[in-house]
């Protein structure tokens, strides 16, 4: 069987083809400069590709998509160049069946098997045979060592990884006629149809938004205008709302100058799941609110309310030039999906800002009242906090160290963001309590959900 060997700039998830197909020698030098590219495998008759290869080395990246004779992902392989230069981490693979040929890709029904894989040898299986609307069994996968890893392949010389899937035992590759490009069409096929650049990928080759684009983890958004008078922003459930003067609920001290951001609900015993050096000293407790208008059917009229979107610890009045995520020192960016974070687990809806170096008697405290109840508490060392998503406050009388306890929306993985001024000194310390509402420019209005 033979198969033909294309490249090009990028993807169109949405149209199975690639997008601004280039020669061989392009290729070869974005795979050498570590910019994105893809490489794509045919053969003759049949319309679907056999499979497709999305390489980006800048972002540690090589990913595969195998397709089935109907143009559906059958297999999606996800793997990581970490430190060995030699050597990928086969960090994900998912697997989907479907039940027949007119199944939609990707239809909630559909069984599929994922397994996600760690360097250290740590990984998950999870089982889902009845898709996304069944249950699923999760199991620890037996995989050797060299099974989690596979060798580097030079440009050019990568096997099709699934031949196996596809029938073919000895296939034979050729390169396909090289057809130069117009520029001009090829960007004029995608004007008015989500073309431009992906700023917030970083992407220069202004590829529309259906293509693919190499993973990055989450990014942190305006979150200094969330915290800004005025600002008028969308929560996605409502079309407009103005950021008003953040609200101060008082202050946090942290003698040891290390601020814990942590779950205060699901501690294991290991201490709070992330911290940030910072001065010792005294800091202020704020919210972010942005106020909103809707019409109230139970109230027959217009109602104003609100909303706290974001609550931080306020560090220093100079502003952020720059945002990070919080992580620990064993946290690999590298690692992440798309979009992926790092962060604290609440089980509760609870998070907390608290001083790392009283963390044992301060989580101690927040048990006694919140959890057990317990009415003896010394007012001095535990303070409930009304109308406010700040919920409580415990002190440390021995170290003078405290902990306020804050609500979020739900239970998860909540990330949070480190702003630093241009001299790098941390200047503020923010959760979002939901998602990230988004910027209206002057003259725009969102549309409602």
């Amino acid at each position: 069987m033979v198969v033909e060997v294309g490249y090009a700039r990028a993807w169109d998830v949405r149209a199975h083809a690639p997008w601004w197909p280039i020669p061989v020698a392009e290729a070869r030098e974005r795979d050498a400069a570590g910019l994105p590219y893809v490489v794509v495998y045919r053969t003759a008759g049949r319309e679907a590709p056999l499979e497709v290869r999305l390489v980006s080395w800048r972002d540690h990246y090589v990913g595969l998509w195998v397709y089935d004779a109907q143009g559906r992902r059958i297999y999606e392989l996800d793997m990581r160049l970490l430190d060995d230069p030699e050597r990928l981490l086969r960090r994900r693979t998912v697997g989907w069946s479907y039940a027949a040929p007119e199944t939609a890709e990707f239809d909630d029904r559909c069984p599929r098997v994922t397994v996600e894989l760690f360097p250290d040898g740590r990984g998950r299986r999870t089982e889902e045979p009845g898709g996304r609307s069944g249950g699923a069994h999760v199991t620890v996968p037996r995989v050797r060592e060299d099974e989690r890893w596979m060798d580097r392949p030079v440009f050019g010389e990568w096997p099709l990884l699934s031949a196996e899937v596809h029938g073919l035992t000895e296939p034979s590759f050729v390169e396909p006629y090289e057809q130069p490009v117009d520029e001009t069409s090829q960007r004029a096929a995608y004007d008015g149809d989500d073309n431009g650049v992906d700023s917030a990928h970083g992407d220069d080759d202004g590829a529309p938004a259906t293509c693919w684009r190499p993973p990055r983890p989450a990014q942190p958004g305006p979150l200094t205008e969330l915290f800004r008078r005025g600002v008028r922003v969308t929560d996605g459930h409502h079309p407009e709302m103005t950021v008003v003067e953040p609200r101060r609920i008082g202050t946090l001290r942290v003698p040891s100058g290390l601020l814990a951001v942590s779950g205060p609900d699901s501690d294991d015993g290991d201490g709070p799941h992330l911290t940030v050096p910072v001065p010792p000293g005294e800091y202020a407790l704020e919210e972010a609110q942005a106020r909103h208008t809707y019409h109230c059917e139970w109230r027959q009229g217009q109602v104003t309310r609100t909303d706290t979107t974001a609550v931080r610890v306020l560090v220093d009045d100079a502003p952020a030039a720059t945002w990070e995520m919080a992580r620990r020192p064993d946290h690999d960016p590298r690692l992440l999906p798309d979009g992926g974070i790092f962060g604290f687990v609440t089980d509760g809806a609870t998070g907390c800002f608290a001083d790392a170096g009283a963390w044992e008697p301060l989580i101690a405290l927040y048990e006694k009242g919140l959890i057990e109840g317990d009415p003896d508490l010394d007012p001095d060392a535990y303070e409930e906090i009304s109308d406010s998503m700040y919920l409580l406050r415990t002190r440390d009388g021995s170290s003078g160290g405290e902990l306020a306890a804050f609500a979020t929306t739900g239970d998860g993985t909540y990330p949070v963001w480190v702003g630093r001024s241009r001299a790098g000194a941390v200047v503020g310390v923010v959760v979002l309590v939901e998602g990230m509402p988004e910027l209206l420019s002057d003259g725009e209005a969102a549309t409602g959900p």
